[in-house]
């Protein structure tokens, strides 16, 4: 085996002689190759080196599988072992005792890390001793017992450390457990208890559960790499494992250091933007209780326009600071992007179109919170015009919500504008009556019914309008405008005036042709003042 090593390295020497002859007589070498897999070239589980390309016809798995054989006799001499380098033209030769062990080619350098051959080979070398020195340590059996003494030694603490872990657990927990529930039956709103006890004691739980796993994993994790870097065999694991743990950590301290001059750029951007909006705020809101008067906004467009401004101005500084906030330019952060603009633009473009209605309908000023207003079939006082709806409080005392994006496709009758600190409602009503009748009457009768109705305001007078001609009646419409109040809704008003109509007619013996008109009855269809009050009614 000695013999064959000796030729096997002669004949590498004879080929590296040659290899500048080879090199012109191929203009394209083999080392160039771009299908080739990098191998790596391991002895005691520790990586030497990885060779990349082939060379002088030998693959990169074969170059690291004869590399290992000659190491491996080499090291069956049990001569001094020591480790030395050779510079030649087509790369670095490393030898043990003067013999050959491997070499390094420039195509066996990592370009992506902006590495050198020297470098390459250099680490190789030392790469190499550090294995050696591994291959003498497993031999010695003292060695061995001081490692194996070591690592039990380790395991014990290990072991005490999560017994105190889990003490501290239980302790800290019952501690903590007793501070939340005392401080969360201290919290109420008008007898209202805002955090329930279960709900921090199982908080409190999960929480000490978290902490007492994270810290045991991660005690877990350091023992296990100590205890591999005691022997030899399994050193490089420990050294991957705790090389790993420390690369990490400095990695995260030197992305937050790294980070703080552009965050703190963002913090500026935003900190200048909630500067910007107390000042919009302080502004609409003097606009708002009307020690300000600003042109085109009113007190009463005053705070939804300082929402609206108060949303471009903090996404204005978002878009500012975007750049600036850490790990904005990584991939991740792009497709988390991407996907809030999706979410965004599927599921928020309902939202926007309510925003935008409530918009239109707060500055083209349709109605106003305390008018009495009809959309579509539903009718009351406006109680809330919002960003997204508006409610409506009925004469029967319901509730309505709609959408506002609805109601600015509805038609809309307003039938009241605050004035001079009063609700004005604007009140009709039609009566359909025979042509025998005369309309001058009619018209007093209608008058008369309106002054007599409490709440309907006498200036401006109730006016009556002749609408329609119809086969067999006429049909007369009265336009009067009513005194609106918390205690007296347009409904209470519009019955009240309905009643007195009712009565005006019977007393002047007219008779309603609504609501429809078959034939003239033998006697007129009115009801006597002697029947007025039959029972049950009451004299009221």
């Amino acid at each position: 085996m000695g013999s064959w090593i000796w030729r096997s390295a002669c004949a590498a020497l004879f080929l590296l002689w040659i290899a500048p002859g080879l090199a012109q007589a191929q203009p394209q070498p083999q080392s160039t190759a771009p299908h080739s897999t990098p191998a790596p070239l391991v002895v005691m589980n520790r990586i030497i080196v990885t060779f990349r390309v082939p060379f002088l016809g030998f693959e990169p798995a074969d170059r690291a599988r004869e590399a290992r054989e000659r190491i491996e006799e080499l090291l069956a001499r049990q001569g001094p072992a020591d480790v030395t380098t050779q510079q030649i033209p087509q790369g670095i030769l490393v030898k043990i005792d003067d013999a050959l062990a491997f070499g390094v080619t420039s195509g066996d350098v990592n370009t992506l890390h902006n590495d050198t051959l020297e470098g390459t080979a250099t680490r190789a070398a030392d790469a190499l001793r550090g294995a050696i020195n591994e291959t003498r340590e497993l031999r010695d059996t003292r060695s061995l017992l001081k490692s194996g003494a070591v690592a039990a030694a380790l395991t014990l603490a290990y072991l005490a450390l999560l017994w105190v872990l889990a003490l501290a657990r239980r302790r800290i927990g019952l501690r903590l457990a007793r501070i939340a529930k005392a401080k969360s039956e201290q919290l109420h709103l008008r007898g209202l208890q805002l955090i329930e006890s279960d709900w921090a004691l199982e908080l409190v739980r999960r929480l000490t559960a978290f902490l007492f796993w994270a810290s045991a994993l991660l005690l877990t994790y350091e023992w296990t790499g100590r205890v591999l870097e005691l022997f030899p065999y399994t050193r490089p694991w420990g050294e991957r494992l705790n090389g790993f743990l420390v690369e990490t950590a400095a990695k995260l301290v030197g992305g937050v250091a790294g980070a703080i001059p552009e965050l703190l750029i963002a913090v500026v951007i935003f900190v200048l933007a909630r500067f910007v909006v107390g000042l919009l705020h302080r502004f609409f809101d003097r606009v708002a209780s009307g020690r300000i008067d600003f042109g085109w906004v009113d007190p009463e467009t005053a705070r939804p326009t300082r929402r609206l401004l108060t949303i471009a101005v903090w996404l204005l500084a978002l878009v500012m600071a975007y750049p600036y906030l850490p790990g904005a330019s990584t991939d991740a952060f792009k497709g988390l992007s991407v996907l809030v603009g999706l979410m965004v633009s599927i599921g928020g473009a309902s939202v926007v179109g309510q925003m935008l209605s409530g918009t239109i309908l707060t500055y083209t000023r349709t109605f106003r919170v305390g008018e009495y207003v009809r959309i579509g079939d539903h009718e009351g006082v406006v109680v809330e015009l919002g960003m997204y709806r508006t409610r409506l409080r009925t004469g029967i005392g319901e509730e309505l919500t709609l959408p506002n994006s609805m109601v600015l496709e509805t038609p809309t009758r307003n039938f009241s504008r605050n004035t001079a600190g009063r609700s004005i409602v604007l009140l009709d009503t039609s009566a359909t009556i025979g042509y025998d009748t005369p309309w001058r009457q009619v018209h007093e009768m209608l008058k008369e019914a309106a002054r007599r109705t409490t709440d309907v305001l006498a200036d401006p007078a109730p006016q009556v309008y002749q609408t329609a001609l119809s086969d067999f009646y006429v049909e007369y419409r009265l336009v009067a405008h009513g005194l609106l109040s918390q205690d007296c809704p347009r409904i209470d008003i519009l019955g009240r005036l309905h009643q007195n109509v009712q009565d005006v007619f019977n007393e002047h013996g007219v008779q309603i042709m609504s609501p429809h008109y078959l034939g003239d009855p033998d006697e007129a269809k009115i009801v006597p003042q002697s029947r007025w009050f039959e029972a049950p009614a009451t004299h009221e």
